[in-house]
């Protein structure tokens, strides 16, 4: 039987037709004044994503190529950094603290938990913090944490806020200039619609003011080389001209629908999905869920791989489960990005249907009818 692909996992996630269309035209030439053209119109799309009026830097690479471009040049070794570790990728921004030769302090939390501003706090007062790391909307646990409040006090404290947005920036409402983000990451894969290769970093003037002290070594990922050729709407190296020229189709989608909108869509499918899983009897994982991505506890005695297989197999339907230590205990779906309401129902009803193949009992429709119901003030 034919199934379509139907790709939901947090990334990478769907491109659109227009986007692979662009990624198919042939190869330019990239120090020419037609690319230059292309890279300014790409700086105002993703400041409009971002919500800032900062530059937003291109790295070729991935979004953790993104993070070491900024962590390298806005902090020096020994600075002491506050890391909230929630998560896997909260995890390895600890470590790459350690790896730079920072003085890194974890807030240390079970995986689908946050922080909240009153223990960020709690651990400014002591004195003596550069910075604090934190993830917006953890990937691997689908948690999303509270950023506004957060950032009012490391504001208050003079401290760099530096914000992972890799799967919040773009899918969730993100406002970097007016909550007072220091430095914001993210990705091509996810939020925004394009096939890995970039990573995008954007600084505040508190953090541009970091990089000239800084001294952290490093050189293709040193954001100063960046500055210096982005008042050319150019880049110090090779770019993936290509992806750019197709993130540019993305970005337009995304503005023609104004990245509210997105925000408002990307929650509705989370919220019927989740309504619709419920039903069925399933728990979320996360005990604060982000819009982006929905993590959804297996239930006892139905094997994860068995599962997961039947959905790619059968339907088509490709989720991610756990990593990790939660490897068979969780599977995860996306919904962010190239992603529409009605996705949600589709991955409803194939689970309906998994679930019948494993010998699960179930009630045909009682998902797919409940994450219809959420989505009745969608329209």
């Amino acid at each position: 039987m034919l199934m379509k692909y139907r790709l939901f996992t947090p990334g990478p996630t769907t491109v659109p037709e227009e986007t692979l269309i662009q990624l198919a035209r042939p190869v330019h030439h990239h120090r020419t004044a037609e690319f230059r053209k292309v890279f300014g119109e790409l700086q105002e799309l993703l400041k409009y994503v971002f919500k800032t009026k900062e530059n937003v830097y291109v790295i070729t690479g991935s979004g953790t190529a993104a993070f070491e471009s900024a962590y390298t040049s806005v902090l020096s070794p020994g600075a002491k950094v506050l890391n909230v570790t929630n998560g896997k990728f909260a995890e390895r921004w600890a470590s790459y603290g350690k790896t730079f030769g920072m003085d890194v302090k974890e807030i240390k939390l079970p995986y689908g938990q946050h922080t909240t501003a009153e223990q960020v706090e709690n651990e400014l007062n002591a004195g003596g913090i550069a910075a604090v790391t934190r993830v917006h909307s953890e990937t691997r646990t689908a948690t999303a944490g509270e950023l506004q409040a957060i950032a009012k006090v490391t504001a208050k404290h003079n401290v760099l806020l530096i914000v992972d947005g890799i799967t919040s920036i773009g899918a969730m409402p993100f406002d970097m200039d007016a909550w007072g983000v220091d430095v914001a990451i993210t990705g091509s894969q996810k939020s925004l619609m394009l096939p890995p290769g970039l990573g995008y970093v954007a600084l505040s003037k508190k953090a541009q003011e970091a990089t000239k002290s800084a001294t952290t070594k490093n050189f293709y990922f040193d954001l100063k080389k960046y500055e210096k050729s982005i008042s050319d709407s150019d880049t110090p190296f090779t770019p993936a001209n290509t992806l750019i020229e197709a993130q540019l189709v993305s970005l337009k989608m995304i503005k023609a629908e104004t990245i509210e909108g997105v925000w408002k869509r990307t929650k509705a499918s989370a919220d019927a999905f989740r309504a619709g899983v419920q039903a069925l009897g399933f728990e979320l994982f996360s005990a604060s869920p982000a819009d982006s991505v929905t993590a959804v506890k297996h239930k006892p005695g139905v094997d994860a791989k068995a599962f997961s297989n039947n959905l790619k197999n059968k339907h088509n339907v490709h989720v991610a489960g756990g990593q990790g230590t939660m490897e068979g205990q969780i599977f995860r779906v996306n919904h962010m990005g190239y992603s529409d309401v009605y996705d949600a129902l589709v991955v409803v009803a194939a689970i309906e249907h998994t679930l019948k193949a494993l010998g699960q009992p179930v009630e045909f429709g009682k998902g797919v009818g409940a994450a219809q119901a959420a989505l009745s003030g969608a329209f």
